[in-house]
């Protein structure tokens, strides 16, 4: 299939199912996915691993289901961690903050250096709540 069908299947409960998958980091079986998003019964989590399969997300071995391509635009993973991109942002904006308030503070506080001030800790509030909300929505 199409990467616009697999961007498709990816909502909901399958959503749900394929992160678990991706942070599991070992072939995960049927019984450990319900059980771990309890799910109402095997086979419904066998019905989104089998989508997940046929759009080519995940691949089936003797050992359980694996991931066989990620497609997780907003995040990045780190050590097995899915980390949102915005946080990488919200981490420069930090920095670049924490630069202009200590390498190149000005003998006298002008106009457009508080200016870049507000600008770049606005940029840093905007990534920090950003980071925040697609850490709530996600449900693992």
């Amino acid at each position: 299939m199409k990467l616009n069908d697999s961007e498709d299947v990816l909502r909901g409960v399958t959503l749900q199912v394929y992160r678990y998958v991706l942070k599991n980091g070992k072939p995960t079986g049927i019984r450990e996915v319900q059980n771990s998003l309890n799910l109402s019964s095997p086979r419904l989590a066998f019905y989104h691993l089998n989508k997940l399969e046929e759009v080519g997300l995940v691949k089936k071995t003797p050992e359980g289901y694996v991931p066989d391509r990620v497609v997780m635009h907003d995040s990045v993973r780190l050590r097995g961690v899915l980390v949102p991109r915005q946080f990488f942002y919200a981490l420069f904006f930090a920095t670049m903050l924490a630069f202009q308030l200590t390498l190149f503070r000005p003998d006298s506080v002008s106009r457009y250096y508080t200016f870049a001030l507000l600008g770049t800790a606005a940029a840093l509030m905007l990534s920090l709540y950003e980071t925040r909300r697609i850490f709530k929505k996600r449900a693992i």
